[in-house]
This record gives C-alpha cells, sequence and structure tokens, in this order.
C-alpha cells in the first residue's frame, strides 16, 4: 500500500473569497499515516479546512502543501468522503465502487475484482447489484467508504460521515473505519462535531477555533471512554468549545 501523504499549513487563512473569512491563520503539520480529528463550532473552518486540502477551495493567505508540494488542485490521491454519501443513484453498487478506477482508466476486470474485494470488506459482497435507493444510510456510507478507499488514495478527507447515522449505526462505522484503515497507511483527516468520535478515533485532535493540537491518550480503544486520562482530555475539550 502506498504510504501516507504529509501536509502542512503553513500561515493559512482559510475562506471564502468575497464570503466568510476566519480570523486567525492556521498552522498544522499533519504527519502520514496519521488520523487527526478536527473538532470546533458551527462556523469555525472544519468543512472548508477539508476542501483547501483536497484542493478544491486555495486558501485567502499562506501555503498548503502535500510531501512539500504546494496544493492547487485535486489529485487523485486524495479521497473525500461526506455526510450524505453522494453516490449517483443511476449507477449500481458496484459500479459506485468502481467509479474512481474507471475514471482512471483501469481495465474493467481489474475494476471489477477491486470493487468486489472492497464491498466484501465493509460487508456488502450480496448487494453489487443493487441501486443506492435500495439500501439503509449505513449500507450507503459504506459503499461510499468502498469507494473512497478502491482507488488506493494515500489520504481520505472525511466531513462529519456518519453525523446522519444513529448511535448504534455510526458507532458500528466507527469500528468498521478504523478496521480498514488498518494496515492502509492513508493519512486521515476527520471533522466531526462529536467530541467523543474525535477522541475514540483520533491520534489527534485539531480545536480549530482556537488553533490548539491535543493528543489522544488512548486512540481507538472502546474501553478507555472512561480512563482518567481520556475523562480529563474530554473535558477539555468541552471547556475549549
Amino acid at each position: 500500500m502506498p504510504a501516507g501523504a504529509e501536509f502542512a499549513l503553513l500561515g493559512v487563512r482559510l475562506g471564502h473569497p468575497g464570503g466568510a473569512v476566519l480570523p486567525d491563520p492556521v498552522t498544522l503539520r499533519i504527519p502520514p499515516g496519521e488520523l487527526l480529528t478536527v473538532v470546533g463550532p458551527s462556523g469555525c473552518g472544519k468543512s472548508t479546512l477539508l476542501r483547501t486540502l483536497a484542493g478544491l477551495l486555495p486558501p485567502l493567505d499562506g501555503r498548503v502543501t502535500q510531501d512539500g508540494e504546494p496544493v492547487t488542485r485535486p489529485g487523485r490521491d486524495r479521497a473525500l468522503v461526506f455526510q450524505h454519501d453522494a453516490l449517483l443513484p443511476w449507477r449500481t453498487v458496484r459500479a459506485n465502487v468502481e467509479l474512481p478506477l474507471a475514471i482512471r482508466r483501469v481495465p474493467r476486470a481489474e475494476r471489477r475484482r477491486s470493487a468486489a474485494a472492497w464491498l466484501d470488506r465493509v460487508g456488502l459482497a450480496g448487494h453489487a447489484q443493487k441501486l443506492p435507493h435500495q439500501l439503509s444510510g449505513g449500507q450507503r456510507q459504506r459503499v461510499q467508504l468502498a469507494r473512497a478507499l478502491a482507488g488506493g488514495p494515500r489520504a481520505v478527507l472525511m466531513d462529519e460521515p456518519f453525523g446522519a447515522l444513529d448511535a448504534r449505526t455510526r458507532a458500528g462505522m466507527q469500528d468498521l473505519l478504523v478496521d480498514i484503515l488498518r494496515g492502509t497507511g492513508a493519512t486521515v483527516v476527520f471533522v466531526t462535531h462529536d467530541v467523543d468520535e474525535a477522541l475514540h478515533l483520533g491520534d489527534r485532535v485539531a480545536l480549530l477555533d482556537s488553533g490548539r493540537v491535543l493528543d489522544v491518550p488512548h486512540p481507538r480503544r472502546r474501553d478507555a471512554q472512561h480512563a482518567p486520562a481520556t475523562a480529563a482530555l474530554r473535558r477539555r475539550i468541552l471547556e475549549s468549545l
């Protein structure tokens, strides 16, 4: 698998030309293979940060780099995963997963093998011929995750992907994400409003409104939710929000 991407934001001013601009510049380094969760109140620029890293929105000031090179446009080694699944409703589940490979003109047989393998990994091997409207919300998010990872990205940028799911499905998707990412080497930036989700998934948590980045003491361990260090960090984050 390819090594994860390294991102750096140096004095970056996030915002939209002629629109809202974040008051403070952002300086942040995201090392290869890290799972960074990003929290903050609505309107603090979390989604804007993801779109800037994706190359969809240029910074108003400062410098954004991937592996030392400026990010100026979208790249096929960066995948975006949204809160709403963004699947193409007229394509089957398999065809949706194949899409990034089809765009690269990967041969059909190889595309189908890859899509089948990823659908098996996300527990949807028997749903390949269904259309998105025939799936539950959690199943559609599984398809979106398979589609994002089928292309072998070095970075996965996730914008509250589980925010619309019920608590049980959300926990299952978190565990699935951890399991699937294991061994890929991909760098992940995961935006969420849920502090507990941020503490469970992240190696570090970025508080975008204050500019602080905090180490998570027990990442991706369910049994650490009530550990003293985790509880103290949770209180600290909630106070900052």
